[in-house]
């Protein structure tokens, strides 16, 4: 199952949604009222409630038969598929070439960092910043991470058992912010530094999240190119190593971590400006494309 968070108009609260092709989205709360069945509005409800996924296969199921609650898909404004998460967590050098291109050790375990939640946006939003504020921002490519079960000092081997799904996600990064600072909070965590999408993939529909292609383009280049295969420490570990420090609850974001090819290691550097487009691609999971903006 894909889902997104939708709205029929720019004003309108968005509404998690089940996309069933490429042209239909089925609104699960409406769909899912008009069969008895009680969904909430929002991704992040929605993924706390018991036995989530069969209540949602059964509202699709429904508009399937009767059409309630189905919406043509370019029609609808797309927003972040979760669009509240209580906790943004980050890994930060996860994989071995990332470190050595920043001339960083290969760490031993996760090196956690966060971003605020305000920094969470969607698709085709805009990624805009103050350029007297920063002057050196940064993609990163990332496959995220979306808890569906509350986690609290999981085992490795059950972690898995807490993800709801994937989705691609962008850890946009102030790199002057964030290596002035000495800490990484506010160099990460500028408003909408944290474009997430298309839609979230649930578990079920991933063989193999450690083995998936990323990439990411600037303007049609490609930058970043690698595979999950790379990663050091695999969603299992990074969910069960979260977990024995702080709560992990539905709807929470593990962005696991970026390949090569970041744009202030390249010669000469390749940092984001005014008007360029962004495209981070997962296999399996889609593409998410955000343009780029100076605040007026």
């Amino acid at each position: 199952m894909r889902l997104g968070q939708y709205a029929t108009t720019d004003g309108e609260q968005p509404w998690c949604g089940a996309r069933t092709d490429d042209e239909t989205v089925v609104n699960l709360a409406e769909a899912g009222a008009a069969a008895g069945i009680d969904l909430p509005q929002r991704t992040t409800d929605l993924l706390a409630g018991w036995k989530w996924q069969r209540k949602a296969e059964l509202a699709v199921e429904h508009a399937a038969g009767t059409g309630v609650g189905v919406y043509e898909h370019d029609d609808l404004v797309r927003h972040a598929p979760v669009g509240d998460p209580q906790k943004v967590v980050c890994v930060g050098l996860n994989y071995r070439d990332h470190a050595e291109e920043g001339d960083n050790p290969i760490p031993d375990e996760p090196v956690l960092f966060s971003k605020f939640p305000t920094t969470v946006t969607g698709p085709e939003s805009t990624i805009s910043w103050d350029p007297d504020l920063t002057e050196k921002v940064d993609y990163e490519a990332e496959l995220v991470a979306v808890i569906g079960e509350k986690a609290r000092r999981v085992d490795e081997d059950e972690a898995l058992e807490h993800v709801a799904g994937y989705l691609v996600g962008n850890d946009v990064s102030a790199r002057d912010l964030q290596h002035g600072d000495g800490q990484w909070v506010r160099g990460k965590s500028l408003d909408g530094f944290a474009p997430i999408g298309p839609e979230l993939v649930t578990a079920d529909e991933v063989d193999d999240p450690h083995d998936l292609e990323i990439r990411a383009e600037v303007n049609g280049e490609r930058l970043q190119k690698s595979t999950t295969a790379n990663l050091i420490f695999g969603i299992d570990e990074l969910v069960s190593f979260c977990s024995q420090a702080f709560t992990l609850e539905p709807g929470d974001l593990i962005f696991t971590g970026t390949p090569p090819g970041v744009g202030v290691y390249r010669e000469p550097p390749v940092l984001l400006e005014d008007g360029d487009e962004v495209t981070i691609g997962v296999e399996g999971l889609g593409e998410l494309t955000n343009t780029c903006a100076f605040d007026s």
